[in-house]
């Protein structure tokens, strides 16, 4: 039986990866910096497939490199092998300019979703290049295609920089391993999530303007609806430096193209 890996997954686009992976016939384990909703979602994770699956949750803060050693070894002494390991953990920026951001905020934002990724993917990448296989995905996000926006200037240099990153560890794979390890990217979207209204580790509330909620409205999905789509082609893949995408150009044209008539309304608002 197959094991996945996933940081970043108490609640969230983590979560319900983890749900489908496990209502696929995966051994899941699950990672978070906060005890409380990670127990919360173990619960919710061992009453998915019990008879044949098995769950485990590990504390883990990504920007510990140690942090992130211990979850692979408690992975790995659990299940035996890492078929998958995903780097989802991520923290969005307060939506401010740069200049108006503390010297705090920029090192959080560096530290979680830039550092945090390169990190798990080094210990990911040296446990499965020692077992001979695997799969490492890192998410991408706003800034990964080069988008701008004032307030997101943190966020996408991130993220631009995890894209850069993540192909060039699958070319590095490709000369080591022959791309046994296969490293690539998964590219969810825009997903309606606590994540798009909260900054700093869900300390600071975003109020949205209401032209990014029309945006969102109209390109946004709840993260259910993407997992059903991405995972089952994450399972399937088995090419190095591969880009699973969600919100592809020919879907966000349709999405404009239907907007009119399809009316949807994730924030409540009635205008």
């Amino acid at each position: 039986m197959k094991t996945v890996v996933i940081t970043g997954s108490a609640r969230g686009f983590g979560l319900c990866q983890a749900k489908k992976f496990k209502e696929s016939g995966f051994n899941v384990v699950i990672s978070d910096i906060n005890e409380n909703n990670l127990q919360s979602a173990l619960k919710a994770l061992q009453a998915i497939r019990p008879q044949d699956t098995k769950a485990l949750s590990v504390v883990c803060d990504v920007t510990n490199p140690q942090d992130l050693q211990e979850l692979w070894d408690s992975a790995a002494q659990a299940f035996g092998t890492v078929d998958i390991w995903i780097n989802n953990a991520g923290v969005n920026s307060p939506d401010k300019p740069v200049c108006e951001l503390t010297g705090k905020e920029i090192a959080f934002i560096l530290d979680v979703d830039l550092k945090g990724t390169v990190y798990g993917s080094r210990v990911a990448f040296a446990g499965m290049r020692a077992q001979g296989h695997g799969q490492i995905y890192n998410v991408e996000g706003y800034g990964s295609n080069d988008a701008m926006m004032t307030g997101l200037t943190m966020y996408g240099t991130a993220k631009r920089a995890v894209t850069f990153f993540t192909r060039s560890l699958a070319k590095e794979s490709q000369d080591l391993t022959g791309g046994q390890v296969k490293v690539c990217r998964l590219t969810p979207g825009i997903m309606i999530t606590d994540f798009i209204t909260h900054a700093n580790g869900d300390a600071t509330r975003i109020e949205l303007p209401e032209k990014t909620k029309k945006v969102y409205n109209i390109l946004g999905d709840y993260p259910e609806t993407i997992v059903d789509y991405v995972v089952p082609r994450m399972i399937a893949n088995e090419k190095n430096d591969a880009d699973i995408v969600w919100l592809t150009n020919a879907r966000a044209f349709s999405r404009f193209l239907t907007a009119g008539f399809k009316k949807r309304d994730f924030f409540g608002d009635k205008k």
